[in-house]
């Protein structure tokens, strides 16, 4: 602090008190700042930006958030822009909360930074997050009253599969893991919604090529 003043200038009270006023960080954790500086750390990760990540990082837990906050927020983002094109994310994410919880504050700041800087680096998609937003709407406007097939009904009992549940369910392991079928209510069998359009970014790349490969033979299954 003294190289802030003239040479043999006595630090005063006063000087101390501006001083310290000077490295106050305007965040209220109760107040509006607390949205802000939220919304631009998960911001950041979400825009791969690792740096500018732990700055807000650093201004939430020296502003006094709750770290346990923190982490909850970073697993609903591991799901929500990372999804299927890392997926290591969520499960880092979720034991990272469980190391949080288990070392406390100040070390758990090592935890934060490691969850935040891995998901801030990897690839990004939010193609899970659409798809059930997607599906949500379409439920919601043709309403859940449906009749499932009776081949994918369930059989626990002989009363059941005579009542013909189960009854011309293809079972996938028996033609090596795939056989195409109609998976859902027949009022949907001529054209069947689709909700998952996955992306071509990190993990997910894959599970698209396989998805688009299984399904070539059926045109509205492979989307865009």
């Amino acid at each position: 602090m003294s190289f802030s003043f003239p040479e043999n200038h006595t630090i005063s009270k006063s000087d101390v008190e501006e001083y310290l006023e000077s490295r106050v960080i305007e965040y209220d954790k109760s107040g509006e700042s607390h949205y802000d500086v939220i919304s631009a750390f998960i911001k950041s990760v979400r825009g791969s930006d690792p740096d500018a990540a732990l700055y807000y990082l650093a201004v939430l837990l020296e502003g006094g958030e709750d770290p346990l906050f923190i982490m909850r927020r970073l697993i609903i983002l591991a799901s929500e822009d990372v999804g299927n094109a890392s997926v290591n994310g969520l499960p880092l994410a979720v034991s990272g909360l469980h190391a949080l919880d288990a070392i406390g504050m100040p070390e758990g700041r090592l935890i934060l930074a490691h969850v935040t800087t891995f998901l801030a680096s990897c690839p990004k998609s939010n193609a899970s997050y659409k798809g059930i937003g997607a599906a949500l709407a379409f439920v919601r406007k043709y309403g859940t009253g449906i009749k499932i097939p009776n081949r994918l009904r369930n059989a626990p009992t002989f009363l059941h599969k005579k009542e013909g549940a189960s009854k011309d369910y293809i079972y996938p392991h028996d033609f090596g893991g795939f056989k195409e079928q109609n998976y859902f209510p027949d009022e949907f069998a001529e054209n069947p919604p689709k909700f998952y359009f996955p992306t071509g970014n990190g993990a997910e790349l894959k599970l698209k090529e396989y998805l688009d490969k299984i399904w070539e033979k059926t045109p509205w299954k492979k989307g865009n």
